[in-house]
């Protein structure tokens, strides 16, 4: 009885990992990886277009929708997409239950995949599945429309997910070759879900030398907000070394490494894998990385790497207050920040221009302070009760308040014009015999 038991828990000890594609641009993603071979996990498809789904290599594919689309697709418009995952609701919960991990990847912009994930999104979140989300913003040739579209779907999952990454598009015109296939560039972009993708499975469904597992992994990814995850990989001389920059300086996504509160990573090696393997890609990965990191690592060996080194990193627990985003040079790419910097460089200037107006607005001022003369009455009460000086109490008047500076200098002005005449001027010789003349 204790061995049936004991073997029922090492069958179920194995964490179940959904990746769902949404829409056109997260269908072809998943379609990718599956010639790709990545095993481990189930693919899922999602989208109101029934010919799309044809097209996909997903065992699962689910039409969302058919009443509001009747499988034609959302035509670019996110709330036809939004409404038909709410229309498919009990489908979506039926295909996402029992996962523990949901990996949701789509192209931002477009009307599935940026009105449906939110949706999805929190519906694998209410099941108690680790959510995921790897999004790609669109090019900047896409237009305003669609990079709005895009921005605005980015926010909605932002707090359905409990971590979120963002590939801009508009990266892979400054990492790909002028010569490189269009097909070649977007499997860039799908590279950045893959390998984190196989890298989490492998993490937690292969054995290691310091062993890691999903707790590992969700106590890293729970933290929320932005995330880092990428694939390293390096041979020959200072190996470890060169693996682990390649994993943190990944240039297609949003963030850097930097000021990161999780970190988990894991090394691959060959059975020649050393200590000071691990401790320089450690060294490294922790270099640009929160004073107070809650740094968890593990090591595999695996007979078939020989002299590769690969490295596994996941990033999260961004601080809220640092720019996390990298510098950028599309003019699309700059959408997104843009929305923020007005927050802290525009209001500034807009703050000191009234105050150079107020003098001019004499009337203003007297209105904000008829109240005044009471406060200020009030202010100096406790301190006459607790000093006991009433002798200073006749130098309130608190019946005449106190002019402003506006009505000061208009009465200055006036005293100005009344007292001065021709007479008392220090005049010039000439200007002096014209005015005897006139008189």
């Amino acid at each position: 009885m204790a061995d049936q038991v004991f073997s029922s828990d090492l069958n179920d000890g194995y964490a179940v990992i959904k990746v769902v594609g949404i829409g056109g641009g997260g269908g072809n993603a998943i379609n990718r990886m599956i010639e790709e071979g990545l095993g481990g996990v189930e693919f899922i498809a999602i989208n109101t277009d029934a010919q799309a789904l044809v097209m996909s290599k997903a065992k699962t594919r689910i039409r969302i929708g058919d009443k509001l689309t009747r499988g034609l697709g959302a035509g670019g418009n996110p709330e036809v997409g939004r409404k038909a995952a709410e229309e498919s609701a009990d489908e979506l919960y039926e295909v996402l239950r029992g996962a523990d991990m949901v990996f949701i990847t789509c192209g931002m912009g477009g009307g599935t995949g940026t009105g449906a994930t939110p949706i999805v999104a929190s519906v694998a979140r209410e099941l108690g599945a680790l959510t995921i989300g790897v999004v790609t913003r669109p090019f900047t040739f896409e237009g305003a429309t669609r990079s709005r579209s895009a921005e605005e779907g980015i926010e909605a999952l932002r707090g359905q997910v409990d971590t979120l990454i963002v590939i801009p598009n508009d990266r892979l015109l400054q990492l790909a070759d002028k010569r490189a296939s269009l097909q070649n560039a977007f499997a860039m972009a799908d590279d950045v879900l893959r390998q984190g993708i196989q890298g989490i499975s492998e993490l937690i469904t292969v054995p290691g030398l310091i062993n890691l597992d999903f707790a590992d992994v969700r106590a890293i990814m729970s933290e929320g907000g932005a995330a880092l995850m990428a694939v390293g990989r390096a041979t020959g001389e200072e190996r470890a070394r060169k693996a682990a920059e390649a994993a943190v300086s990944s240039s297609l996504l949003d963030v850097t490494i930097d000021g990161a509160r999780g970190i988990l990573f894991n090394v691959t090696g060959g059975p020649d894998l050393s200590l000071f393997d691990v401790n320089e890609a450690a060294a490294i990965i922790k270099e640009t990385a929160h004073p107070e990191v809650n740094l968890i690592f593990g090591a595999v060996i695996d007979e078939n790497m020989h002299d590769e080194v690969r490295i596994t990193v996941i990033a999260t627990g961004f601080e809220q207050n640092r720019v996390m985003v990298r510098p950028r040079q599309g003019a699309g790419a700059q959408h997104y920040p843009q929305q923020q910097q007005p927050y802290s460089y525009n209001q500034p200037p807009q703050q000191q221009q009234p105050t150079q107006q107020q003098p001019y607005y004499p009337p203003q001022p007297p209105q904000q302070q008829q109240p005044t003369p009471q406060q200020h009455q009030q202010h100096y009460h406790p301190q006459q009760g607790a000093y006991q000086q009433p002798e200073a109490q006749p130098y309130q008047q608190p019946e005449e308040p106190p002019a402003t500076p506006s009505r000061d200098n208009a009465r200055k002005a006036e005293d100005f014009s009344v007292t001065y005449d021709v007479d008392n001027l220090e005049l010039p010789a000439f200007l002096r015999r014209g005015n005897s003349k006139q008189r």
